[in-house]
């Protein structure tokens, strides 16, 4: 199906700033917010969703060449088999006083393709996963500073970076991020080092005792042979706990962690999004001896023991595994990287592409212009009804046809940047405000 004509009367825009009045922030989750799209016209509500379609409250329908769900959905939007196991267990019960059974059979499952682990902890978000992680590691190591590199989430431990300086986050995707309401007793327990670069992960971690290192398997790029071989061979020097954080990057490219690719093992690994097509669930596993300390700290909740996402991460799994999704994402990715590059070769645009295809990103290369350009982009594919932006976490619904309308659109698209931009004036084209690229208070 090709994207509808779209009609809007911003209803969206109207309870969107009814919504920054009562809910601090707007809603829960940063990436969500309108303003890092096309502020005013950005569709911010939706009433459903299916394979790539999603229907916004007043009833246009987009195609999602964005986020589909901050890559939750890698199956697609309500994917028939996930949606009929989860409705099976909640016919069943969800939360009793007794364990459900999917809990065992999901820690059994995660063993098997991580064979290099022995032992797993479940949760809910990836946020709640990472701190879980870094409770474990620090109950292990007995000590309590983390070295890490990239994003990984809102908890204290990480954004205690920001209060040694703000600058500590600029290098790793949301920098800026205020550490107000973080203890201060937690300055300097958090040591930043940017990724791939060898030299700086030495310079950043010889004076210190770690508790553990951090590192994402991927986001835009791969970790490098020679980073990675540096990080192991600090994380051993140091007795300190090697954890990649494959939420963003887990179950993409094969079974599990990225890091099945490379030539390393970690000793903690990390998933979220992905693992439950778009139902909470994240899952922390480790080897025997580190994972076994989570009995010697506090670590309980009870809505990590409710039955829905063990049951939707299980059928998740399977479904991931009889459609080979994992080759799709790359090829499909591979095949939008190559399209991309024709049409800003045809339309003398700037624009860098990443290598981590399923989740294929590109970036314009015009410094202080780059968030203008952005604004466009995305408010020129609105009205052809695609929620578009830099990057697009691809899905199985993904299919050939709707990356080739896809492209036909963004042809067009790319046309007007191109004029905007060679006529320096983009401000001219904009119909909404300019996209914030980073966190801000609203109200």
């Amino acid at each position: 199906m090709k994207p509808d004509k779209i009609e809007r009367k911003n209803k969206s825009l109207e309870l969107w700033n009814r919504a920054i009045e009562i809910i601090p922030g707007g809603n829960g989750l940063l990436s969500k917010r309108p303003d890092r799209y096309a502020p005013d016209i950005w569709p911010a509500y939706f009433q459903k969703a299916k394979g790539v379609y999603i229907w916004d409250i007043e009833g246009n329908r987009y195609v999602d060449m964005a986020q589909m769900g901050l890559g939750t959905a890698i199956l697609g939007y309500s994917d028939d088999n996930v949606n009929k196991a989860v409705c099976d267990a909640i016919e069943r019960g969800i939360n009793t006083t007794l364990n459900c059974p999917e809990e065992v059979a999901l820690a059994e499952k995660i063993l098997q393709f991580d064979s290099c682990f022995e032992g797993v902890k479940f949760a809910r978000t990836g946020g709640e996963a990472m701190s879980i992680a870094i409770r474990i590691a620090r109950a292990f190591s007995g000590k309590d500073k983390i070295a890490f590199s990239g994003y990984h989430g809102w908890s204290d431990w990480y954004l205690a970076t920001n209060l040694e300086s703000k600058e500590n986050l600029k290098d790793h995707l949301l920098p800026g991020l205020s550490p107000l309401g973080v203890p201060a007793g937690l300055k300097g327990t958090s040591i930043p080092f940017k990724y791939n670069d060898v030299e700086d992960v030495i310079a950043q971690t010889k004076d210190h005792e770690l508790a553990a290192i951090v590192i994402e398997g991927a986001r835009y790029e791969f970790a490098t042979e020679g980073f990675l071989k540096e990080v192991r061979r600090i994380a051993n020097e140091k007795n300190a706990i090697l954890i990649f954080d494959e939420i963003t990057s887990g179950f993409r490219m094969c079974m599990g962690g990225v890091y099945h690719l490379y030539d390393i093992q970690p000793d903690m690994a990390v998933y979220g999004k992905a693992l439950g097509n778009g139902f909470a669930i994240s899952a922390i596993a480790g080897k025997k001896d580190v994972m076994d300390s989570a009995q010697d700290t506090f670590i309980s909740s009870t809505f990590w023991t409710e039955r829905v996402g063990f049951a939707a991460a299980l059928e998740t799994i399977n479904q991931l595994e009889k459609r080979d999704v994992f080759s799709k994402l790359s090829s499909r990715g591979r095949a939008i990287a190559s399209e991309w590059q024709k049409l800003f070769k045809k339309h003398n645009l700037d624009f860098a592409i990443t290598e981590f295809l399923p989740l294929v990103t590109f970036k314009p290369m015009y410094k202080e212009n780059n968030n203008k350009i952005l604004t466009l982009f995305s408010q020129e594919m609105l009205e052809k009804g695609y929620l578009a932006s830099s990057s697009i976490y691809l899905s199985d619904c993904h299919t050939e046809g709707i990356i080739e309308d896809y492209m036909k659109a963004l042809d067009s698209t790319l046309e007007t940047v191109a004029s905007a931009i060679e006529s320096k004036s983009i401000d001219k084209y904009l119909k909404t405000r300019i996209r914030e690229d980073g966190f801000k208070r609203l109200t």
